[in-house]
């Protein structure tokens, strides 16, 4: 692929084909603020180009996009021309979006082709049956995004015009790569890759575009170039494959070990119809009693909460780069992984992740959903299925996180039906993984038992007193009713937020005149160090806490809290950073 477009690497790593063009780069845009474009007279989905230039996959608000305008877009139309190559001839055209905020419906030379709910999450088309190979089509996309008020996940995107406390600038349309991919016509639509370590095996479960008689999947599993197993079996829908490994080596992040992963459907004379490259880590995660196990052996967190948002590109982040820099500033920093917060990361972080052994938990972009509201958990459910589809296969992915900070504000029968829902949906889709159904407050059924505590040390003690207990001191308006239904029952225990301890080099000016932080001011860098350091210790102390996360990797925009500033440079001297987050027992 030329480098000559912004993004220009294959956005999906575990899932690669060899014929694909990247679509990144100037496309055309309007705004549509009277949400008239599909109106009798107007008909924008029949434009062959619009007025305005946008630099994709960057969204408008951003500075990347070229376009900067940060009030609301309810409704946006996008025109490109696309080429159809004349040797993609037989085969299925597949319309590839990494992500778009919220609504998407594309459009070949006026003709409709598939609607998206989602802003979170890949989706795709298929153009076959509008397009001929050797032959430019004009593709349209429609975006309608309401970050006020229509029940849609948002994550921190701020339903006022101006950030402010935990809310930044927000993300309309597309926002990762676009690109088209030829596949056979019973070609692989994905497969599911279950390791296990115990068994050193791993369950390939395999989805089709169709299924042909005759045909046959077979998967070859690779240690670098080396075939080190091979398995075939008929491709059809569901038939697991297995793969023995003979002498394993297991992902962790001391090692983290991939393998490769060769899938080719064969017909029946043995022809090689379609070839996919992936990979997998061999691991395990499980629970015993109150402590998280990777790979039989005890796990203790300690997390960085990372919200993925970038000073020029939003929530894009402007390179392949900046997205592996991300982990290793973290690493850096002494954390062994991150709590991905209220955004569902890109599938290149998780390829870095992957790579680097990263620990993460993946979550939702859930704030913006009323989990009372049934409406709105129809709206989040059926996102969240797809996000689930989507990453299972990353070993860096080690428990997931559907919701953040739920309340039982109009009763607890609604809110408990949405989250176990979300809660069963999870194990059903994925019953490797532990599952937090809120992260913090407000539980319904978890195999994490999570807090949310930014007390300073006198206060950060409650944490001893128990989960329940601890729980409801927090935030007693909330769980009382709630911790009736859902008692505490042994599971590990994770303070999940704690410290946000705001600081401003004496070089840096606020980010903004709202900037802010949790709790007082710090008067010195010694006094952020000596109460960061007291902070760890207090938890370290308490003998049932399976770990915690600090609030936050970076800076975002006004909150200013981060052991980075926004534009990644350093605040601190980052090896004192690194030696409190290291810690496993307190230093006095």
């Amino acid at each position: 692929m030329s480098h000559n477009i912004p993004r220009p690497e294959y956005p999906r790593p575990q899932f690669e084909r060899a014929d694909w063009i990247n679509l990144n780069g100037t496309w055309t845009y309007t705004f549509d603020f009277g949400h008239s474009g599909r109106d009798v007279g107007r008909e924008l989905f029949k434009s062959k180009g619009f007025d305005g230039e946008i630099t994709v996959p960057f969204c408008p608000e951003s500075k990347l996009s070229g376009v900067g305008y940060t009030d609301f877009i309810e409704d946006m139309w996008y025109h490109r021309r696309i080429e159809i190559p004349a040797a993609w001839a037989g085969r299925r055209i597949i319309l590839h979006f990494g992500a778009v905020d919220y609504e998407a419906e594309a459009y070949i030379d006026g003709a409709s082709v598939g609607t998206h709910f989602g802003g979170t999450v890949s989706f795709e088309f298929d153009l076959t049956p509008h397009v001929a190979p050797g032959t430019a089509h004009d593709l349209v996309v429609r975006v309608h995004d309401s970050t006020r008020g229509a029940g849609q996940p948002g994550g921190k995107q701020c339903p006022d015009y101006k950030s402010r406390g935990c809310h930044y600038t927000r993300t309309t349309g597309i926002w990762q790569t676009v690109w088209l991919e030829a596949v056979a016509p019973a070609g692989l639509r994905r497969c599911q890759i279950i390791p296990d370590l115990d068994g050193t095996r791993f369950i390939v479960t395999p989805a089709y575009y169709a299924v042909a008689a005759g045909n046959r999947l077979r998967a070859t599993l690779l240690d670098g170039e080396t075939p080190v197993a091979t398995a075939e079996s008929a491709a059809l829908d569901g038939v697991p494959l297995v793969l023995p490994v003979a002498d394993p080596k297991p992902w962790s992040p001391a090692s983290p070990f991939l393998y490769g992963l060769r899938f080719e459907v064969l017909d029946a004379a043995g022809a090689v119809l379609d070839t996919v490259k992936s990979y997998a880590g061999l691991r395990k995660v499980h629970i015993e009693g109150d402590r998280v196990y990777l790979n039989n052996e005890p796990l203790y967190f300690s997390l960085v909460l990372d919200q993925g948002f970038y000073p020029d590109g939003i929530w894009t982040a402007p390179s392949d780069e900046a997205l592996r820099r991300d982990i290793e500033l973290s690493m850096a920093a002494g954390f062994n992984g991150a709590r991905l917060h209220q955004k569902v990361f890109e599938e290149r972080f998780h390829y870095w992740a992957d790579k680097l052994g990263y620990l993460t938990w993946g979550e939702s972009s859930s704030w913006g959903v009323d989990v009372n509201n049934v409406r709105d958990a129809r709206n989040f459910l059926s996102e969240w299925a797809e996000i689930v589809v989507r990453d299972r296969n990353h070993p860096s992915i080690i428990a997931w996180s559907p919701f953040n900070e739920t309340g039982a504000v109009n009763g607890t029968y609604q809110h408990n039906r949405t989250q176990i829902d979300a809660y069963e949906l999870t194990k059903g889709l994925d019953p490797t993984r532990p599952v937090n159904d809120a992260s913090g407050y407000v539980h319904a059924r978890t195999d994490l038992w999570t807090v949310h505590n930014y007390s300073r040390p006198d206060k950060l003690v409650d944490l001893d007193q128990g989960p329940g207990k601890a729980w409801a001191n927090s935030w007693n308006s909330l769980t009382e009713a709630c911790l009736r239904l859902c008692p505490y029952r042994g599971q590990p225990y994770v303070n999940d937020e704690f410290g946000g301890l705001k600081w401003i080099p004496p070089d840096r000016r606020p980010f903004a005149d709202n900037t802010w932080g949790y709790g007082a001011d710090i008067p010195d860098l010694e006094a952020f160090y000596k109460l960061l350091s007291d902070e760890v210790d207090v938890m370290l102390r308490v003998a049932n806490l399976s770990g915690w996360c600090y609030t936050q990797l970076t800076d975002v925009e006004q909150e200013q809290n981060g052991v980075y500033n926004y534009d990644r440079t350093a605040k601190f001297d980052m090896a004192r950073i690194r030696e409190i987050f290291s810690r496993r027992t307190p230093s006095s």
